[in-house]
């Protein structure tokens, strides 16, 4: 991990590749259980788990708030928390069993200031406080920043560009920024004039995964803090 994060110009100290290294761990125990990766050889977790979720932190904002759509295993959230850990963290994931283990290797890496939540995020917009407060409960997690906004929202789960801006906008704050983890993408999978409607600008941000030589992109939707849409639709 260390020598892999070199390749990005990050220097991890040795604590901080401890806790990848023990996040991975309790991830690789848990997967016997419940499908939490595909992915089970160490280098290609450290690689495709944990160095790809880290690679466009440069290009990153230094907000308050994340938000990890689909979170999973806890990628990209953990990673970017265990390096940023001044942010404020919730990682959201429909599968009540993944909630589980988010929520278990939050305590395991004395994590503070995170939080991992039963739901999907279309419902989470919509939803009464009481009730997520109840629904929390039951998972054995908070609600302490929701529902409300985030500065800085990620995704690795979600294939659409199109779905990721109808879910993350609604709790995207004014000057806030998305980030989609994909693959290797053309402009031609992005609908500017969707992007350019909602008030935001996008970048696109190429890189090589170390070792497996694998090619990544972070999109990076970043607002136009006062000329942002809540709902801009698809094209006419």
């Amino acid at each position: 991990m260390v020598n892999g994060a070199r390749h990005f110009k990050l220097a991890l100290e040795e604590a901080t590749a401890e806790q990848f290294a023990l996040h991975a761990r309790e991830l690789l125990k848990w997967n016997r259980k419940i499908n939490l990766t595909a992915i089970t050889d160490p280098q290609e977790v450290a690689v495709k788990h944990y160095l790809d979720s880290i690679a466009p932190i440069r290009f990153l904002p230094r907000a308050a708030s994340l938000l990890d759509i689909g979170s999973g295993g806890g990628f990209p959230g953990i990673p970017l928390k265990i390096l940023m850990p001044g942010l404020a963290v919730t990682l959201i994931d429909a599968s009540r069993k993944k909630v589980s283990f988010l929520a278990h290797a939050g305590r395991l890496l004395n994590l503070d200031r995170f939080q991992a939540v039963h739901a999907r995020v279309e419902d989470l917009v919509r939803r009464s406080p009481r009730r997520a407060e109840r629904q929390a409960a039951a998972a054995g997690t908070s609600t302490d920043s929701l529902p409300g906004s985030f500065g800085l929202i990620v995704t690795r789960a979600l294939a659409s560009l199109d779905e990721f801006l109808s879910l993350g906008l609604p709790v995207l704050a004014e000057g806030g920024v998305m980030v989609a983890f994909k693959g290797r993408m053309s402009e031609e999978e992005i609908d500017f004039g969707r992007i350019s409607r909602a008030g935001l600008s996008v970048t696109v941000h190429r890189y090589e995964l170390p070792y497996l030589r694998f090619e990544r992109s972070a999109v990076i939707l970043k607002s136009r803090s006062g000329s942002m849409v809540r709902d801009a639709g698809g094209t006419d």
